[in-house]
């Protein structure tokens, strides 16, 4: 019985002391979907409305790891109200869907549910015969707003 109390006892003193130790080497979670490092613009454009109030900067660049990123800058907005606003890439300043074939002229790069700056990870290869973004919204099929983008 003594026996079983001291080993008992060590134990909970050896829980004590790996429990009181100073690690500081807890991993960083890094954001994937965010830019590593600096973001540096390649290609810039600024919204203008189309059938909403849609205003604001955009960006085509890459981070210091060089994964190509849309970026809707801080003074992005539109109209959120409605529900969801999706982002393409367009080779005009018009959606123009085409699902029989693809939609070939148009990439959904992501939804927005809020203004301000949001940061979407683009494909590798950005394919430059993309030469607007669209702000499209999704629940009611009406284009809030595009920007060139050069």
């Amino acid at each position: 019985m003594k026996n079983t109390l001291r080993l008992f006892a060590l134990a909970i003193l050896i829980l004590a002391i790996a429990s009181c130790s100073n690690d500081d080497t807890a991993p960083v979670i890094v954001d994937s979907s965010l830019p590593q490092g600096t973001f540096t613009a390649m290609l810039n454009g600024t919204f203008v409305m189309d059938n909403a109030p849609t205003s604001g900067g955009v960006q085509i660049g890459t981070d210091s790891e060089g994964t190509q990123f849309l970026r809707l800058a801080d003074d992005f907005a539109t109209n959120v109200a409605t529900g969801t606003v999706a982002i393409y890439l367009s080779t005009s300043d018009t959606f123009t869907p085409d699902p029989a074939n693809g939609n070939p002229d148009l990439q959904l790069v992501g939804n927005i549910t809020t203004n301000g700056e949001h940061f979407f990870e683009l494909d590798p290869e950005y394919d430059s015969k993309f030469t607007h973004v669209i702000a499209w919204c999704t629940s009611v099929s009406v284009q809030f707003g595009n920007a060139a983008i050069n």
